[in-house]
Formats: C-alpha cells, sequence, structure tokens
C-alpha cells in the first residue's frame, strides 16, 4: 500500500516488495506467451479455412486492432511473426514475453521452487533452439504446452502462500486481457474469424459443445467465452480470480466501501458485464472487450503502486547464456 516500507509489498505481507513485482510478473508474462499464440493462431487458422480472405486487412486488424501495434504497409501473416512472435525487444511477442519472464524468475530465483525455475529456463533455451523463418503450427502449439506446463509446476510446487497469489493474480489478469482481445477479434464486423476459430483458439470447443449440447451460434459462443462462471478462460472467471486473490492478500477490514483500488476495478467491470442484459453487451462486443482491457490495465497499475517498489524496475546486465 501507499506508504509502506520499501521491503514489504503491502499490508500483512512479508514478501519483499521486488520478489512480489517478478511473481506477478512472472505470471502475467508466461500468459502473455500462450495468449499471443493463441491470437497469432486464430489468424492462421483464419487464412487456411477461407483462402479468400484479405491478408493484409486481417494482419492489420491483428496488429494493430488487437494488439496496438503499429502496422507497416503491405503486412501479412510474415510481419505478424516478426513483431508478435520471434521480436525478442517486444515485451507483447512470445520470444519477448519468455525472455522478460526468465528475467523475473532469475531475480525471484530464491523464491521459485527449482523445478519452476527450470521449466522457465528451459523454455527459453529451446524457444531459441527453434526455427525463426516463419510461423508454423508447432511452434504455436509447443507455446501453449509449455505455458501449461509451467503454470502447472508453479500450482503444484509453490506453496500457497502470498509469493503464489502474486504469481497466480499476475497469470489472472493477464488471462482476462488476452481472452478480450480474442473475443473483440472475433466481435468485428465482417473479416473476422469464425467463431468456431475463436472457441478453438482459447481451448474453449469442447467444454462450449457440452456445455450447450453440440448447438453453435455465434451469440452463445461469444456469451460462453465472455460470461460462462465455469470455463477457467472466459472473462468473467479470469476477472473473479483476480479479485479473489486480491482480497488474499490484503482482506478487507473496513465494514463499509472497498479500500482496494485494483478491486474497485476489477469488480466494476465484472459486475458490469455479469448483471447487464447480454443484448446490450453482444450489440457492442468489440467495445465491452475495450474497457475489460482498460479496466485490467488500470487495476495492474493500483497493484503496481499499492505493492512494488517505486523508481525503474531492476535489470540484467550481464549477458544472457
Amino acid at each position: 500500500m501507499p506508504g509502506s516500507p520499501a521491503d514489504e509489498p503491502g499490508e500483512g505481507s512479508a514478501l519483499l516488495s521486488r520478489i512480489a513485482e517478478s511473481l506477478f510478473w512472472i505470471g502475467r508474462y508466461v500468459e502473455r506467451a500462450d495468449g499471443t499464440a493463441r491470437i497469432v493462431d486464430v489468424l492462421r487458422l483464419q487464412l487456411l479455412e477461407d483462402p479468400g480472405t484479405d491478408e493484409e486487412a486481417a494482419a492489420g486488424t491483428v496488429l494493430s486492432v488487437i494488439m496496438g501495434m503499429h502496422t507497416p504497409e503491405g503486412a501479412g501473416m510474415a510481419e505478424v511473426g516478426s513483431q508478435l512472435v520471434f521480436d525478442r525487444t517486444n515485451s507483447s511477442s512470445i520470444s519477448g514475453s519468455w525472455l522478460a519472464a526468465r528475467e523475473n524468475a532469475r531475480r525471484a530465483r530464491e523464491t521459485l521452487s527449482t523445478e519452476l525455475w527450470e521449466a522457465i529456463n528451459t523454455t527459453w533455451h529451446r524457444w531459441n533452439s527453434m526455427g525463426r523463418h516463419a510461423v508454423t503450427e508447432r511452434h504455436l502449439s509447443w507455446v501453449r504446452e509449455r505455458a501449461a506446463l509451467v503454470s502447472g509446476i508453479a500450482d503444484s510446487t509453490m506453496s500457497h502462500d502470498d509469493a503464489w497469489e502474486f504469481l497466480l493474480l499476475g497469470r489472472s489478469l493477464e488471462r482476462a486481457d488476452m481472452t478480450a482481445r480474442l473475443v473483440a477479434n472475433g466481435g468485428l464486423p465482417a473479416g473476422g474469424p469464425s467463431w468456431s476459430t475463436v472457441l478453438s483458439s482459447c481451448g474453449a470447443q469442447q467444454a462450449f459443445m457440452r456445455s450447450h449440447r453440440g448447438l453453435l451460434s455465434d451469440e452463445m459462443a461469444a456469451l460462453f467465452l465472455v460470461l460462462d462462471r465455469e470455463f477457467p478462460r472466459s472473462v468473467i472467471f479470469a476477472l473473479g480470480q483476480a479479485e479473489r486473490r486480491l482480497m488474499k492478500l490484503a482482506p478487507e477490514d473496513q465494514r463499509i466501501g472497498v479500500s482496494d483500488e485494483a478491486r474497485r476495478q476489477l469488480g466494476r467491470i465484472r459486475t458490469s458485464l455479469e448483471y447487464r442484459p447480454q443484448d446490450e453487451i453482444l450489440a457492442d462486443l468489440p467495445g465491452e472487450m475495450l474497457r475489460v482491457m482498460e479496466a485490467v490495465m488500470e487495476a495492474s497499475q493500483a497493484v503496481a503502486d499499492r505493492y512494488f517498489q517505486a523508481g525503474p524496475t531492476p535489470v540484467w546486465t550481464e549477458e544472457l547464456v
């Protein structure tokens, strides 16, 4: 909280601020690698399923509209691969995310389990040994598998104390943001990917078909990814998970109101989605998802203001090995 001693992340926690920050960003960057792979896979599948798709327009949508990045004239799948997959200087790319996750893991070595450190470090080195000439299904599926492995190892080898809460908080915020980006892509007018493609890229195809008894419509698919309370990649589920982590880190001791600004931001957008008529959400789906992304960004800043050290984040200066 503001005014806390520099060596404490907040009330009720003895975890060092720099360690808490590293764990938070490990959770975010591992999930970002996974989410970016899913977004790129939506584009890849869209181009494969519909040869008539305007590759330049579809790539421009992914880069500029969904990811908010600069789109050079004539950009296609190759440019998407360059910016979102292989560019290690871009923290929104897969390479940049794995690099940042590894560097944060190095800062928190004394807190991470040996198995978790080895999983992250091995992932970074193996990723660097893979080809960088073109984006393939092999690249994207491998990233998703490794992200799931890292998350599973974290959950099963770390004590579920404050360290784990910060890691899971980062993961949940990033997941809400990434699912919102995927849903916004599917919610665009003519030219967007099919909802079946979006469901598949979220790993939601089977869960959706089971819950809806095999009946698929665009509206039901969109609502499933936004509002389903039991699917772990839905926007509502991820927002709720982040709120629970914040409550564990700083239980509310006041009888009136909520003092945690991050919880306030997340609770406001979650209840806005959960209690509004579904037709209103569907009528402006990209706009609704943009509001989710803005709330996640504001909540993340509130977490940083309350728990993490002031000033620039320390960086490693020695050469990567």
